[in-house]
């Protein structure tokens, strides 16, 4: 049975923790707001770079693919899945989210597959549902760190796109929800092929002005798609950073409401134990008056 002096350390040590996970709600509440004003910020620039290639589609008025850009027809695909994970702990079934859904969504891509992820938290665990990574990459602490690693990864895509220039690669990332929470979505990134060229045209030129380009053709196309590989691969990230923090949010919420609990719980216990030993004390003291008052017997 728990002493005072127990449910004294007990609460000490509920309330320090409840400091702590308040923190760390603020801290994420902080970092959700960062990462989802990096998200809106690239919202106009990816609507730049889509209007860009549009106007290159007029001004070429190309009807199929795009020359130099688009990987033969292969009997035997392959897939390279790139999968945007967590490296720190603390963030509820983020990880395991997006292992289920990788799990569930490469078996209906057709053809070889590697895996590319970005931290070792979601490695291990697609290693333990048998889908063991190729290359790994440590995930941005903060939105400055983003640049460079979606640098790495547009090299390490061009340098595997040179030795195997049929590779489809796809984006595997948690998105949040308009409302709360996150989701886990897929993108494909590459290659530029007609169902990509099919969903660019859809987009309408703002004005009744015909689109031209100013300078090489070849020189504003390559810029075009480089923006675009590195817009969608920032704002995957982006959006999985926020999605994590929404998620150890959402984790710190539930602790908080446990801690609140707890310390509800052993309150009402360490109250009951303290007037439960102040009445023994008082009746000792009641009980020792009437035996020193009582009269002796005769």
């Amino acid at each position: 049975m728990d002493t005072l002096e127990d449910l004294r350390k007990k609460l000490s040590g509920a309330k320090d923790i409840k400091s702590v996970v308040k923190a760390m709600k603020a801290m994420a509440a902080s970092n959700i707001a960062q990462y989802e004003a990096a998200v809106a910020s690239l919202g106009d620039y990816y609507h730049t770079v889509s209007l860009g290639i549009v106007a290159y589609l007029k001004q070429e008025k190309i009807q199929g693919k795009i020359e130099n850009q688009i990987s033969p027809k292969w009997d035997e695909k392959s897939i390279c899945a790139i999968v945007f994970g967590s490296d720190q702990g603390l963030v509820g079934r983020f990880n395991n989210v997006m292992t289920e859904y990788v799990g569930h969504s490469l078996p209906n891509l057709r053809g070889s597959k590697q895996i590319w992820v970005i931290g070792d938290r979601v490695k291990l665990l697609l290693a333990d549902a048998g889908l063991v990574a190729d290359k790994s990459f440590a995930v941005p602490n903060s939105i400055d760190a983003i640049t460079p690693l979606i640098g790495q990864i547009l090299v390490a895509i061009e340098e595997l796109n040179e030795k195997q220039p049929e590779m489809e690669f796809y984006i595997f990332h948690n998105q949040p929800k308009p409302d709360t929470g996150y989701e886990p979505v897929m993108q494909r990134l590459l290659p530029l092929d007609e169902q990509w060229r099919h969903d660019f045209t859809e987009i309408k030129w703002p004005t009744n002005y015909i689109p031209e380009i100013i300078g090489k053709i070849s020189a504003a196309l390559l810029a075009l798609i480089n923006a675009y590989l590195f817009v969608s691969l920032f704002k995957a990230c982006a959006e999985s950073l926020a999605s994590e923090n929404a998620s150890r949010l959402e984790a710190m919420q539930r602790a908080d409401k446990n801690i609140g609990n707890l310390l509800e719980s052993l309150g009402h216990k360490f109250h009951r134990l303290r007037q439960s030993s102040i009445d023994e004390e008082l009746f000792d003291v009641v009980s020792g008056f009437e035996a020193l008052n009582a009269k002796p017997i005769k």
